[in-house]
């Protein structure tokens, strides 16, 4: 049988019902037993995978000053006169960030279908 998609709110999504910033009724979400230890489940899997592309954020984010230091010709080499450093800061990091934001995105909501 197909699980029954729930969402799980943050306490704080509780106190803005109660302020009245959010419309309509709200009701805490009470889930069966079995459907508690599935979301634990899929929570600790998803955390995980969660851990794994922020360590890669991390590698893109220290590996490029590192590299430039490893090679300080990138600043003397140029492209259309901008030096290929400076192409690098620009070029590499925004696309790589979308890249592996897409590929967590898929990676997070893998467990949920195969659950």
């Amino acid at each position: 049988m197909p699980h029954r998609r729930v969402a799980v709110t943050s306490p704080q999504t509780r106190l803005a019902h109660a302020r009245r910033r959010a419309r309509g009724r709200w009701r805490v979400p009470v889930l069966d037993p079995a459907d508690v230890e599935r979301a634990q489940r899929l929570f600790r899997v998803q955390r995980r995978r969660a851990m794994v592309a922020v360590g890669w954020l991390f590698a893109l984010v220290l590996l490029l000053p590192l590299g430039f230091e490893v090679w300080p010709q990138l600043d003397s080499m140029r492209v259309w006169g901008i030096p290929v450093s400076w192409l690098a800061v620009v070029v590499v990091p925004f696309p790589a960030m979308v890249f592996l934001a897409v590929w967590q995105l898929r990676r997070a909501e893998r467990p949920e279908d195969e659950a």
